[in-house]
């Protein structure tokens, strides 16, 4: 590979310890950027503090519900990876992300002024956004609208399934929520984004009939209470819809040929359903048909090493994955195969994939030599 990478990663659970150890694998003269996960249950006033005494160059990070690393899947501690001077980084921090309309425009602006008179480099972005906000599919939407051009791949930061607080890093010592970081990278190095699911469209067709999108809710399907649809589409009643249903049954949209999931996190005393990503009024949905998880990571990676050779994967892989990986006792042959492709990454709260926020999918920026 023509540039430098270094992994790093500490199982410490004292923030001061951690952010030492990490350090010490990953400061070079050299790093220009370093981008890390990290456990929500440290104090992370103190791993701020640390990581700012730590890095004078560019740092981006946030609070996960778990990590991927050089050992596979980490449940504690802090992962992460630095990148030499090959690489440039234009960071934006998004707060509050009420704004989110207004700070777009003006990031897309300073992006085009900063990129005006030089010439193109092979660029992409990396979107990392305060998970429990609910605000993703509107920043992301946004964010690829204005600034044109440029794939954004990205993961909502999490708390290890607490659902209470979850924090992304403002480059300068402090943890913030509601809140997001957008980082443009630029490189000579070459770059493939891609995204994978396991599961695709199927025979069962839905219509969204009345839905909340900004509430993530969905009050009717095909005319009839929700949670009654989706039941009878499975054969089921109401009562049998557990998260293992939900998980296992996620609903899919389609844009042209490609799927897109857009998983249910629950059914309400009114039956309506809740779901971890917004859905519209009108669209057209099917019940998704599950494929092998391991055979579709395989295939997705075969593919981005037919144009990049032994690339480096930063991945934002959803935790219903994790989970669904973790019960059917797939969890450590999936780790097996992150490693081996090299992903340095975080179990997300939802993924963004260029202009969209998806669940259930693997998001993935691979970086050549």
């Amino acid at each position: 590979m023509n540039f430098q990478l270094k992994y790093a990663n500490s199982t410490s659970p004292d923030p001061v310890q951690a952010v030492a150890d990490f350090a010490s694998k990953i400061s070079h003269e050299d790093i220009n950027t370093v981008i890390f996960f990290c456990s929500p249950d440290y104090d992370l006033n103190i791993l701020g503090r640390e990581l700012k005494k730590s890095f004078s160059c560019t740092c981006i990070g946030c609070t996960t519900s778990r990590q991927i690393g050089a050992q596979g899947f980490q449940r504690t501690g802090l992962v992460g990876l630095g990148l030499n001077k090959n690489f440039s980084a234009h960071t934006f921090t998004i707060h509050p992300l009420e704004n989110y309309a207004e700070i777009a425009a003006e990031i897309a602006e300073a992006i085009h002024h900063d990129s005006k008179d030089r010439p193109a480099l092979n660029r992409f972005s990396l979107l990392l956004v305060d998970g429990l906000s609910m605000i993703e599919e509107r920043l992301v939407a946004s964010l690829y609208q204005q600034i044109g051009n440029i794939p954004i791949i990205g993961g909502s930061a999490g708390d290890d399934l607490r659902f209470e607080k979850a924090h992304v890093y403002d480059g300068d010592g402090h943890f913030i929520s509601n809140a997001a970081i957008f980082a443009v990278i630029e490189t000579k190095s070459t770059v493939v984004t891609f995204k994978v699911q396991h599961f695709n469209h199927s025979e069962i067709e839905l219509v969204i009939t009345e839905a909340d999108p900004e509430k993530r809710l969905i009050f009717e399907i095909n005319g009839e209470p929700a949670a009654l649809a989706y039941a009878e589409a499975l054969g089921l009643t109401v009562s049998e819809l557990t998260p293992t249903i939900f998980s296992s049954n996620p609903l899919v949209l389609s844009l042209g040929d490609d799927p897109y999931v857009r998983a249910i996190q629950k059914w309400n005393a009114d039956f309506s359903l809740t779901c971890y990503c917004a859905i519209e009024e009108g669209l057209i949905v099917s019940i998704a048909k599950a494929e092998d998880p391991v055979q579709t990571l395989e295939r997705a990676f075969n593919k981005v090493r037919e144009t990049l050779a032994d690339p480096v994967i930063i991945g934002c892989d959803c935790i219903l994955r994790r989970l669904q990986f973790e019960q059917d006792g797939l969890d450590q042959q999936i780790a097996d195969i992150m490693v081996k492709n090299r992903v340095v990454g975080f179990s997300t709260y939802g993924e963004q994939y260029n202009g969209l926020h998806v669940n259930h999918t693997f998001t993935g920026i691979a970086i050549g030599g």
